[in-house]
């Protein structure tokens, strides 16, 4: 076992990698009744082509989500239901990079990750259970659709990027998924759900031995072939196109303005550069800012307003929004302000007080075992330690911040999309 101390944030954390190659990461917190695991596979929307057994495979937008739906379906019945009998909270989700199977109980941990286990590993479809699962996830598209919230963000998207699937919904279209077949679902399971390929975490008071000897008795004895993923050509820095309306049944407009970073490729830079973006969306218009003051001041933004940043496979950006009367001039603002503190400099205790309430919030994730499990799976697969944020932090000057707004936040990175109301007819 590979047991690693973080005296700066009073925390521990074990490392197994299995014979079949699976790491096991245990977060001990003793004391504690509830217990949580977390099984994840590098695998989310994005991931529609690979290479398996030396071919190239397109597979439909949406099958990454549609194939967790699927996961819970086992020759006995439904693993849901089963793990909430057994007095568990089980759930997954599909984001763009990743998929999650997770549960948590205070009883029965064992035979909860045992059910765990064995019904992410061993896929169970019939023809007849998919086909029926596409009006089931339809209507879930269908209501994602129809909400203001998800278009505008998907517009954003679209007008970012030129061909990355990035621009693609993790749960497909309603066309889309009706290509899904058992057998592609099989074709998918087998190319990602492979131990190398996953990553088990538990957080809790636990017996790291008891929960190693789970693994190693429910879990395949071997690990299929890394796959290779194709997420299209390296996309040029502009964005696809600068500005996209729709209108629907909105009462005033909602927008979101996106700025396209270079894309990052993993480790700690990448963990770094994550920072670095979050702290420049804050100091430029986070709720403190002197931006967000003179904006909401001026009736442009309400308290719907906030600022992000995000890093997806083969992509980056910052974004924010929100609903406001005149996008554009919250748009031309945002860039305004982005270059004048690029000329003018930060104050330094503004800057100060942002990088604290951020190492405050990464400080309070470590009361959320879903946010600590989280992170150690999307940190695993992409090859840092989340819990070296300290570290990070240290390393970042307010000189990093204004880089990052001179070389980002321009007009030819931007993207504004925006949900308007319906015009009334005459």
């Amino acid at each position: 076992m590979d047991k690693k101390l973080y005296p700066r944030i009073g925390e521990e954390v074990i490392w197994v990698t299995l014979d079949n190659g699976l790491p096991v990461c245990i977060v001990p917190k003793k004391g504690f009744s509830r217990k949580y695991a977390l099984f994840a596979t590098r695998y989310g929307g994005m991931d529609m082509r690979f290479r398996l057994n030396g071919q190239w495979l397109d597979t439909p937008a949406g099958i990454a989500h549609y194939l967790e739906h699927k996961m819970f379906d086992t020759e006995d019945g439904n693993a849901l239901q089963e793990l909430a009998m057994n007095g568990a909270e089980p759930n997954a989700f599909t984001s763009n990079a990743i998929t999650c199977y997770y549960f948590d109980s205070t009883e029965k941990f064992y035979e909860n990750l045992e059910i765990l286990l064995s019904f992410v590993s061993v896929p169970y479809f019939t023809d007849e259970s998919v086909e029926k699962e596409q009006g089931i996830i339809g209507q879930e598209i269908g209501m994602i659709e129809d909400n203001p919230e998800w278009q505008v963000y998907k517009q954003m998207m679209q007008s970012l990027y030129h061909t990355s699937p990035a621009r693609t919904p993790v749960a497909g279209s309603v066309e889309s998924i009706r290509e899904i077949t058992a057998q592609t679902l099989y074709d998918c399971h087998r190319a990602f759900y492979t131990p190398a390929n996953m990553c088990l975490v538990v957080v809790g008071d636990v017996e790291p031995q008891q929960v190693l000897d789970i693994a190693r008795r429910v879990l395949p004895k071997d690990s299929g072939e890394l796959i290779e993923r194709d997420y299209g050509a390296e996309e040029p820095t502009e964005a696809a196109r600068a500005y996209a309306e729709e209108r629907m049944e909105v009462s005033m407009p909602s927008f979101l303005v996106g700025f396209k970073c270079p894309p990052q490729h993993g480790g700690e830079e990448q963990h770094r550069f994550a920072a670095i973006g979050e702290l420049a969306c804050d100091v430029l218009m986070g709720e403190s800012s002197p931006l967000y003051a003179r904006l909401y001041s001026q009736g442009l933004i309400n308290g719907s307003f906030g600022a992000a940043f995000d890093i997806l496979p083969g992509a980056a950006y910052a974004y924010a929004g929100g609903d406001s009367k005149d996008p554009k001039a919250v748009a031309e603002a945002i860039l305004a302000e982005a270059q004048r503190l690029v000329r003018e400099g930060v104050d330094e205790d503004y800057y100060k007080r942002i990088v604290n309430a951020n190492f405050g919030a990464a400080l309070r994730e470590l009361n959320s075992f879903e946010s600590i499990a989280v992170s150690m799976a999307e940190g695993r697969f992409q090859g840092y330690d989340p819990y070296r944020f300290p570290e990070i932090y240290d390393s970042i000057t307010a000189a990093d911040v204004l880089a990052f707004l001179r070389e980002n936040v321009t007009r030819s990175h931007m993207a504004l999309s925006v949900i308007a109301p319906k015009e009334e007819e005459a």
